[in-house]
């Protein structure tokens, strides 16, 4: 993580393409990459956590590594050339599709490296950082029609009030959704600095935080813009269905929201009975148990690694294995 973006350590990194993998070790334990096995990457990144699990599956295995940020599959390419990698340019809510196309019925195991990148964030034209002005984008996926701008400037009071909820504003959050409303009555909001001087007039510094105010605020767009929290749920429960027995599910994710519906599908597919939504809800018979938890509580870097890879702290890493 780089403390210079302004990021908590709820902030959302995943790896860069220059740095350590994070929590590599505890990943290739819970993973259990083994030579000739079809191993997918679903978040193939920049590659290093690939490079790794490429080394366990030998000549004779199969890495499938989706990605869906055109620059960062390109860097990938490079750094595993020589590695058995199927590449594939898309993001993984398609991934019943994309095995289809591959005519890969079952895996061994799945790997989910959540968030996003430096790399991401240091390209400034990408519009993930307020560190810099630049156009107010934060698609991952390049192809898809709608940026953060038109997301800020489209969506009603009330839309952006339950967005900023989410993400952790509470009571600021109405005051925010007003301020952005009334700002661009007069002109659209564009770029990132434009966006993030909103958000530092109305949200006021706490006082012992280190955050600064915009970070949950540039978080909630960029996750409404990828469509995030939906696709996780999608990818996983297709994880599940398309394991083979023993096969392992591995997540890495970096905040809260990533974390709870991780947390939320591993209950669902190892057959755990959750409470209606609602009272008015009839409470429905516990799902069929596709796979069995393996980490009660989610694993952390020890304080070795977040001393040495800061990027690291705020990964909470859970695994499952297909029954």
């Amino acid at each position: 993580m780089c403390p210079d973006d302004g990021l908590s350590a709820d902030g959302g990194y995943a790896e860069t393409l220059h740095h350590e993998p994070v929590m590599l070790r505890e990943v290739l334990e819970y993973l259990d990459p083994q030579p000739g096995k079809t191993i997918v990457d679903a978040t193939l990144g920049g590659g290093g956590h690939a490079q790794a699990i490429c080394e366990r599956l030998g000549p004779t295995g199969r890495l499938i590594g989706i990605e869906q940020d055109a620059a960062a599959l390109g860097k990938a390419q490079q750094r595993l050339h020589g590695f058995p990698v199927q590449y594939v340019h898309d993001n993984f809510r398609h991934l019943d599709n994309i095995l289809s196309s591959l005519s890969v019925v079952g895996a061994d195991g799945f790997f989910f490296d959540l968030g996003v990148s430096s790399f991401q964030l240091e390209t400034p034209e990408r519009g993930f950082s307020f560190r810099f002005d630049a156009p107010l984008d934060m698609r991952m996926d390049q192809r898809l029609p709608a940026t953060a701008a038109d997301i800020v400037n489209r969506m009603s009071e009330d839309q952006l009030v339950r967005l900023f909820v989410e993400s952790g504003y509470g009571r600021w959050a109405r005051r925010l959704a007003r301020a952005i409303t009334a700002t661009r009555k007069h002109s659209p909001i564009t770029t990132t600095t434009a966006f993030a001087a909103i958000v530092t007039a109305t949200i006021p510094v706490q006082r012992h935080s280190k955050i600064h105010p915009a970070t949950k605020a540039f978080q909630a767009l960029r996750i409404a813009v990828n469509d995030e929290i939906a696709a996780l749920s999608e990818a996983l429960t297709t994880a599940a269905h398309h394991s083979n027995t023993d096969a392992r599910i591995v997540v890495l994710s970096y905040h809260s929201l990533e974390d709870g519906e991780v947390k939320r599908q591993f209950n669902i597919l190892s057959g755990k009975r959750l409470p209606p939504s609602n009272p008015y809800e009839l409470e429905l018979p516990p799902p069929p148990r596709l796979l069995t938890v393996l980490t009660k509580k989610p694993l952390t870097p020890t304080p070795e690694e977040v001393r040495r890879n800061p990027r690291s702290r705020s990964a909470k890493l859970r695994a499952a294995a297909r029954l």
